[in-house]
């Protein structure tokens, strides 16, 4: 069964995630984490949209001891 469409009110925010499969790594180096910032502001620009506030974290892979 599909999702249901997700709700866009005017004025709203969003939080957005991103996920590795199978806890792996997101980023492979600090020039992947660039690129991600790059492609979001652009993202951004494009829909007229504003990022309030953003954190870039790894998968928690690496916090499983």
């Amino acid at each position: 069964m599909p999702r249901l469409l997700r709700l866009e009110l005017s004025g709203g925010l969003h939080h957005i995630t991103s996920r590795g499969n199978r806890l792996e790594y997101i980023y492979l180096n600090d020039e992947d984490r660039i690129a991600r910032l790059d492609i979001r502001g652009a993202v951004c620009k494009r829909f007229n949209r504003a990022c309030h506030a953003w954190r870039q974290m790894t998968n928690m892979l690496e916090c499983k001891a």
